[in-house]
């Protein structure tokens, strides 16, 4: 099904593909490349994976909506390279290792990929419908230095288009001050296709944005985060969330792991809390 879908899809695309010029026409072309090569080689994948990935082979016509610059869809390429990175690491089962299980069930797996180094992976149940999580992760995030004492401040430099934006984040200093403060420059694109929502995202360059002083650039991605509604409970969702950092410096690996781990616990605890915090009532 995904081997004809892709091909669908490129032989629908044709037209606008010749009408493109430039980086925008590489991008659509790349994208259809890795999509084809993806269906050869990827048996049997999960559905919402699957879903994720024929949607997102669609790209080539949306960027006809609006004529972005060159440095536009360099950032747009950057965010579908995280998600389609993303999406392969989470679909392979093999080789994940319990980091850390809680008393209500989240757990913390990990594993170690060649190209990309140590990964972390949450999987946690959410007692929120889908549209509350994704509000508040994707509509809301700039608010995340609210509730998340591990974030200081999350701003957006630039939107481009309904799907990517830059951003700027600043991570609040550990207990004890055992990892420093951190800085991070993301691009980040969501995808939201049916009962599945993908937001993925990595480490890039932004001129307006240089390295702060009293800050360490950190570097992550791919990551992303996947939400679908608990199968027989739409009133929950289920998070996965995919975590890579290198958070630079000279800190000892047994360290990092410790902090990368347990800032995925937190995170799915300080969501709870304000997932369920009372919503004011307008007058």
């Amino acid at each position: 099904m995904l081997p004809a879908t892709s091909k669908l899809c490129a032989a629908i695309s044709y037209r606008h593909l010749r009408n493109m010029t430039g980086l925008r026409r590489q991008a659509a072309v790349a994208i259809s490349q890795e999509l084809s090569r993806l269906a050869s080689h990827s048996p049997g994948p999960s559905t919402w994976i699957h879903q994720v990935r024929r949607r997102s082979s669609l790209l080539s016509s949306r960027l006809e909506e609006k004529p972005f610059s060159e440095m536009e869809m360099s950032y747009i390429k950057q965010g579908e390279e995280a998600l389609q990175k993303s999406l392969r690491i989470l679909e392979d089962q093999d080789d994940w290792k319990t980091e850390t299980v809680a008393g209500n069930g989240d757990k913390v797996l990990s594993k170690v990929l060649p190209d990309v180094g140590k990964v972390f992976r949450l999987e946690v149940v959410v007692d929120q419908p889908l549209d509350t999580v994704y509000g508040e992760l994707v509509d809301n995030m700039e608010q995340m230095g609210d509730w998340n004492p591990n974030v200081k401040e999350v701003r957006i430099l630039e939107k481009i288009g309904k799907d990517t934006v830059i951003t700027h984040e600043k991570a609040a200093a550990t207990p004890g001050n055992i990892v420093g403060p951190r800085d991070f420059v993301s691009v980040r694109c969501s995808r939201r296709r049916g009962s599945t929502c993908v937001l993925a995202g990595m480490s890039t360059t932004y001129g307006a944005m240089p390295e702060q002083e009293g800050f360490i650039r950190a570097e992550n991605g791919p990551t992303c985060m996947v939400l679908r509604p608990l199968p027989g409970s739409p009133s929950q969702t289920r998070l996965t969330w995919l975590l890579s950092i290198d958070l630079k410096g000279w800190l000892p690996k047994t360290i990092i792991n410790q902090v990368l781990s347990q800032t995925q616990v937190d995170f799915a605890k300080h969501l709870r809390q304000r997932l369920a915090r009372p919503v004011p009532v307008a007058c």
